[in-house]
């Protein structure tokens, strides 16, 4: 049984997760990174060089969530930390295709809910733990041709407050992060009209989760809106 505390991360294979994943081995944590592609996830591993674990996971598989979960806690005893950081985006409001809608909140949503479903009753047991959920501004301000993404977002950012008010009184911490345009390839498949040193850096999310660890046992802040200067309206 490991004695580093753990911290399990979606979407670790790129971009905001990678960054995250990378910051919190350097503080020492035992970071488990979760993915769908093998490849990338082998290759942040190799890139932090340290314990870091690949767990190939495709988190909108239901049985396979809980499957994993289960083997992470008996592998290593607890969990300490999740980053809910996966996440896919689609242009279109009600112009999306249905299918497309369907996958955006499988992925956004119900996969963040799967395994918050199977995490939170081991930090209830632990009594501590500190769950982030990447969201996005999106997930606060409803913009013009992404309705169905803001749909997933906001659905998340509701789920993360509920929590966040019934778990903090048990001593397990509950942030949303809400990061305007980050640069990362999604940004830029999504359209982004900034260039790259315009926009919030995946380092940056990653300082915030460092900062939001140091505060106090007394201090809960249910949720962190980042906004970049020109995308500011």
């Amino acid at each position: 049984m490991s004695g580093s505390k753990i911290a399990v991360v979606t979407g670790a294979g790129k971009g905001i997760g990678k960054a995250v994943a990378t910051g919190l081995a350097q503080l020492g944590y035992q970071t488990i990174l979760v993915g769908r592609n093998k490849q990338n996830l082998e290759q942040v591993a190799q890139e932090i060089e340290s314990t870091a674990k690949v767990l190939q996971l495709d988190i909108t598989d239901k049985p396979a969530v809980k499957g994993a979960i289960a083997k992470i806690v008996s592998e290593n005893g607890s969990i300490d930390i999740l980053v809910n950081n996966a996440g896919i985006y689609y242009d279109g409001t009600v112009d999306i295709s249905d299918d497309d809608f369907e996958k955006m909140l499988e992925t956004n949503l119900r996969a963040q809910f799967s395994l918050l479903k199977e995490v939170v009753p081991v930090m209830k047991a632990q009594k501590s733990g500190y769950i982030f959920n990447v969201a996005s501004r999106a997930g606060k301000v409803g913009f013009a041709g992404s309705g169905a993404y803001s749909a997933s977002k906001f659905g998340l950012v509701g789920l993360s407050e509920s929590l966040y008010r019934e778990l903090n009184p048990l001593g397990i911490k509950v942030t949303a992060l809400c990061p305007g345009w980050v640069n990362t390839e999604m940004a830029f498949d999504a359209g982004t009209p900034l260039e790259s040193e315009e926009m919030i850096q995946p380092n940056d999310l990653f300082k915030t989760i460092e900062w939001l660890l140091q505060l106090s046992p007394g201090a809960c802040v249910q949720e962190v809106i980042l906004e970049s200067p020109n995308s500011i309206s």
